[in-house]
């Protein structure tokens, strides 16, 4: 089972494209905060979102708001110019949650939560 579920905050606002079939992605940074040796530390990963997923969190998401998100944890391995294995990390989005933000998006009295896609949107893999 690959389930990661984390709460944070965007480092940036998200960036976003579409594929050549039309597919939205968009992906974000997130801060979040891990315990090691009694001290605090910050960690950040890269989240990935699909579809409806992707189109909200480009609509409502900006620099510093707090999500919850809920997917899976790939790795992506490459060798770079110089040979040298590298490999990063990054959450692909299943549903991400709006804890707080700006209010950036929400006209018309829609509340944060109602804008939430659900867990249940389409992934293209």
């Amino acid at each position: 089972m690959n389930t990661c579920v984390l709460i944070g905050n965007l480092g940036a606002d998200p960036e976003g494209f579409f594929t050549d079939e039309g597919t939205q992605i968009v992906s974000f940074s997130m801060a979040f905060k891990t315990i090691r040796n009694k001290k605090d530390l910050t960690n950040w990963i890269r989240v990935v979102c699909f579809g409806k997923q992707a189109e909200a969190a480009e609509k409502y998401l900006h620099k510093g708001a707090k999500v919850a998100v809920n997917g899976r944890l790939e790795q992506n391995k490459w060798v770079d110019d110089n040979n040298q294995t590298k490999s990063t990390y990054r959450i692909v989005a299943n549903q991400v949650s709006f804890l707080k933000t700006d209010g950036r998006g929400f006209e018309n009295g829609q509340t944060e939560a109602g804008e939430t896609p659900s867990e249940n949107d389409d992934i293209p893999f």
